[in-house]
């Protein structure tokens, strides 16, 4: 029914889980680089820049998306690592009651004030009928984005980390296509590559519950698993409110970054986004390794195994700061083709606004990698104060940073807001990590299979 990830070897289980993951992320990232580099050789750099002034916020809604499916998912591993399977499936019913709730709320909200998000964002006159359109339309998309995420989250749960990538395989190739379609011959402009977006993510979320509807019972969910309790509702409300509320909350920092990149001009803007959407590549790296270690420790601490959520912690840590290493090198020799690659012709400064953001980011990888590990570790053991604070800590370091070390020190005193974040952030989850294995090994004896905190 479920692949089990109580067994076997860590390193291998985790390393396996983890491949497929990454390969998703990365076609991911290549149709998310599809978008960008389209639209900036076929239109222009004042089209990169709208698409990129309105990335962060676009991401922020997506962290809020990913958070809270990424609870569901830890709230459904723990069920199955705990053998409760009737839980498991009201667990699914009732996620996918709070996902269509939070669907109509989000795309009304977002959609109806489209305009005034664009004056927040600071973007530039200029620019910002561009930026308009193409936010409005991800944003009326924003239930092809919950479905996509709550499917590849369940799958993943289940141990099923190969399915999401096929599928998102099939969506990366149709992006490209219909990126180019309604850019180039219809002529619809970056509307036409946000709305390309849309149109595949949505086709591979239905497949993906097509193909996984088929493959495993659990997701075939009769009349009584609809029969959901509050305890239900509350453990899925809970853990998955707390983790979108707190990614957003992250997001909400890098929002104010944009926003003072966005006042030094289009040069800027575009500089910072070509990087950016480069330095993504270390982050879904990254991310692959927290949805590995989220499914892992959320399944071994529903079987109580202690001792083997710690190796398997060790062992994603170790092989997330390998990739961060190497993430650095490959970087360092892409970053002379970042900018060309996105925008032809473009002037000396985007070229130094690129060039700073990877001088001053790149060496903290390793920071982040950290961070990575241990904040999802502590969340997927149920305990979801310690990262919230965490999350605070870097939201405080993020504004006050790019406010008040830009002020001093101009474009890389912003840039550096992000280093400065994950270290404070660090400096919570890691110890609060250690204090819970001491307690756990403590008080947990192998093999209890009550998993949920009070």
């Amino acid at each position: 029914m479920a692949i089990d990830l109580t067994e076997g070897k860590p390193f291998p289980v985790i390393l396996r889980f983890s491949l497929p993951v990454i390969g998703g992320n990365l076609f991911q990232l290549f149709y998310t680089l599809a978008d960008t580099i389209i639209v900036g050789q076929t239109i222009g750099e004042n089209a990169l820049a709208a698409v990129g002034a309105t990335t962060v916020f676009v991401y922020f809604i997506l962290c809020f998306i990913q958070g809270l499916t990424n609870g569901f998912s830890i709230v459904l591993a723990q069920s199955i690592g705990g053998r409760r399977i009737a839980e498991a499936r009201r667990s699914i019913a009732a996620s996918i009651c709070i996902s269509a709730v939070f669907t109509l709320i989000i795309t009304a909200v977002t959609c109806i004030f489209t305009p005034e998000i664009i004056s927040l964002m600071k973007v530039p006159p200029e620019i910002a009928e561009d930026a308009a359109a193409y936010l409005f339309v991800v944003l009326a998309g924003t239930g092809a984005t919950v479905l996509y995420n709550l499917i590849s989250n369940i799958l993943r749960a289940l141990g099923d980390s190969r399915m999401p990538l096929v599928f998102l395989v099939f969506s990366s190739i149709l992006n490209v296509i219909l990126d180019i379609v309604f850019i180039v011959p219809f002529g619809m402009g970056v509307g036409g590559a946000a709305l390309a977006t849309v149109i595949s993510q949505l086709l591979s979320a239905l497949l993906s519950i097509a193909a996984g509807v088929r493959k495993y019972s659990l997701l075939r969910l009769g009349r009584n698993d609809w029969r959901i309790g509050k305890k239900d509702l509350w453990n899925n409300l809970r853990l998955g409110t707390v983790m979108g509320f707190q990614m957003s909350v992250m997001c909400i920092g890098q929002l104010v970054m944009q926003a003072s990149v966005n006042r030094l001009g289009t040069e800027a803007i575009a500089g910072y986004t070509a990087a950016t959407k480069v330095d993504q590549l270390s982050v879904l790296v990254n991310n692959a390794f927290i949805t590995a270690i989220a499914a892992y420790v959320a399944q071994n601490y529903g079987a109580g195994a202690v001792e083997r959520i710690r190796k398997g912690v060790w062992s994603a840590l170790i092989l997330t700061e390998i990739t961060d290493v190497l993430m650095i090198i490959i970087t360092l020799l892409l970053q002379p083709f970042v900018v060309p690659m996105f925008v032809t012709g473009a002037s000396p400064a985007v070229y130094e606004y690129a060039r700073g953001f990877f001088t001053v980011t790149l060496p903290f990888y390793p920071v982040l990698g950290l961070l990575c590990v241990y904040r999802t570790s502590v969340q997927s053991m149920g305990n979801s104060w310690a990262p919230f604070t965490a999350c605070m800590v870097e939201l405080a370091a993020r504004c006050s940073a790019s406010i008040l070390l830009g002020a001093a020190f101009g474009y890389a005193g912003i840039v550096f807001s992000s280093p400065l974040a994950w270290m404070g952030a660090d400096a919570i989850v890691i110890p609060v990590y250690a204090a819970m294995m001491r307690k756990m090994k403590r008080t947990l004896p192998s093999g209890r299979t009550e998993v949920y905190p009070h």
